[in-house]
């Protein structure tokens, strides 16, 4: 742009010399080129400043407006709109005073000075129209990148979410498997004089226990490894209420003695989502129990209906020393994160008697 105008100057300043009577309006015409050509790097560095200069100088000379007319249209590129407006009507202002002193035969005053003003109009109307794009332009860029970066930030979220929801299935699965295990080496510890079919009974527990077990963390494995951290939907459905009597069996096969009261009856449609979190409370309840309580039977009652809700209730005798609660919480946390996920609630507390209570409510729309 620098060369164009440099070009335009020179020309302006031959056909001014054609039209001057005068060796000394020559000089004054070149004097104020070379002036003009030093303000285009005044202009570019310091718009404002350097385009009223050559509004004032453009009043000396036509020479001078190709300079003045790229100062209008830097400036309204790339300064505000009232820094453009004013150094466009200082421009504006010198046509007019160079138009009435030096003026043209075959164009009379008043035309002339239409004619510039429509220029210096055009050209201050493109600067701010190709300033409010460019702005335009910064701003989509702008939103898409925060768009992009908040995309990055969802799915971080997801991930650590997803994260988060495989540990607790890592603990609760893995705490059931393992407290089963230990149950059933116990007892064959401290039996070894039982029958060979309950010895034999309680070896068939530690080898489905440590069979599942292993699958289990096999998935779970699986999972953790699992680039798709937003598809929880693609993880196994896991074990929901109607899978109850199995965990029962597995518990007293264990040697866990407990005691169930059920009046739901047969299995009963239950949200998917409601049922695995009923199930998670019980196994985690019971595995509470064994190594926390180990040997003193545990109660457990469901109940509720549609529109009321679904409740369980756990509870058993605690030990000098045992922590009902365990030793950091951490299982009793997550089935309180579970259930609010739901829109239910977990609540627990050790009575005046010293027996434990573990109380959860879980919603069952109608």
């Amino acid at each position: 742009m620098t060369t164009a105008v440099v070009g335009v100057l020179v020309a302006t300043m031959l056909w001014s010399a054609t039209r001057s009577s005068s060796a000394g309006m020559i000089g004054v015409d070149v004097a104020l080129a070379v002036t003009a050509l030093i303000l285009v790097p005044v202009v570019i560095r310091r718009p404002r400043t350097g385009g009223v200069l050559a509004g004032v100088l453009v009043a000396l000379s036509p020479v001078v407006t190709p300079v003045a007319s790229f100062a209008v249209l830097f400036v309204a590129r790339n300064r505000p709109f009232r820094q453009a407006a004013a150094v466009a009507a200082v421009s504006v202002a010198g046509e007019a005073v160079q138009a009435f002193w030096r003026p043209v035969p075959s164009l009379p005053y008043g035309w002339r000075l239409v004619l510039m003003t429509i220029a210096y109009a055009a050209l201050f109307g493109w600067g701010t129209w190709a300033q409010a794009r460019n702005a335009l332009l910064a701003e989509l860029r702008d939103r898409a990148r925060r768009a992009e970066r908040e995309q990055e930030r969802r799915v971080d979220e997801a991930r650590a979410a997803e994260r988060g929801r495989i540990a607790r299935e890592m603990h609760d699965v893995l705490a059931h498997r393992l407290s089963l295990l230990a149950a059933a080496a116990g007892a064959m510890e401290y039996r070894p004089d039982a029958p060979p079919e309950r010895l034999s009974a309680a070896a068939g527990v530690i080898r489905a226990s440590a069979h599942h077990a292993l699958d289990e963390l096999r998935e779970v494995i699986t999972l953790l490894r699992s680039d798709d951290a937003e598809s929880p939907t693609d993880a196994p459905p896991g074990q929901t209420l109607a899978d109850l009597p199995s965990l029962l069996h597995e518990a007293r096969a264990a040697g866990q003695r407990i005691e169930v009261d059920d009046p739901l009856g047969p299995p009963v449609e239950i949200p998917a989502a409601v049922g695995r979190t009923a199930y998670r409370i019980a196994q985690e309840a019971l595995t509470n129990a064994r190594k926390h309580a180990a040997g003193q039977p545990v109660r457990l009652v469901l109940g509720g209906a549609p529109g009321t809700g679904l409740r369980i209730a756990v509870s058993n005798p605690t030990t000098p020393d045992g922590d009902a609660t365990g030793s950091a919480g951490t299982g009793l946390i997550g089935l309180a994160e579970r259930a609010a996920l739901t829109g239910g609630r977990v609540t627990h507390h050790v009575d005046a008697t010293g027996r434990f209570h573990l109380t959860a409510w879980l919603p069952w729309p109608t």
